[in-house]
């Protein structure tokens, strides 16, 4: 279940349906599918046949027209200019729209106005970060995440980088972490 953190504010939420509202008033999407049980070698068209009735109710509603499964491990190869790439502020041509199967990992959103928000998601988990919106990503500490992406178009998923360096404020370090 998701964690999210407002840390100008010292804030914490927990529970799904304050988090659900704080993300609404930020045009942030977020929802908790639940976890299915699934074989720990699950293929991506399994784990994409496990949660079609979602995924097709997400791809209706929010105009998506392909879906994949993108699984990162820490022995994923390049995988450290792969998080290179997505620490780093930046925005998309569309939607992010993520559901995590397995793993966790920490999304900092930047509203327009108002703090910067931190958001651990992890099984269960689907945050939409609209198109256009600041933000940035980081893997959890055993860096590990297996997660749907719905597209709008394939080709507009690439970053646009702020150069603001609003995330150097920030620490990449998931509560899950801390708590330990």
């Amino acid at each position: 279940m998701a964690v999210l953190t407002v840390p100008a504010e010292n804030r914490r939420l927990t529970a799904i349906a304050e988090m659900e509202a704080y993300l609404a008033q930020i045009e942030i999407g977020y929802a908790c599918w639940g976890v299915r049980s699934l074989p720990a070698e699950a293929t991506p068209e399994e784990i994409l046949a496990t949660y079609a009735p979602e995924i097709d109710q997400w791809k209706a509603a929010g105009g998506y027209v392909t879906a994949d499964v993108v699984d990162v491990k820490p022995d994923t190869p390049g995988l450290d200019a792969m998080l290179a790439k997505f620490s780093r502020e930046h925005w998309h041509a569309e939607d992010e729209v993520r559901f995590v199967v397995e793993g966790r990992g920490l999304f900092h959103i930047h509203p327009e106005t108002g703090p910067v928000v931190a958001v651990e998601v992890g099984p269960g988990d689907l945050l939409v970060v609209p198109q256009g919106t600041r933000h940035w990503f980081d893997l959890c500490g055993d860096r590990r995440i297996r997660a749907i992406r719905l597209f709008q178009d394939v080709s507009g998923w690439t970053p646009h980088y702020t150069e603001s360096g609003a995330e150097k404020g920030f620490q990449p370090l998931c509560l899950s972490e801390v708590a330990s």
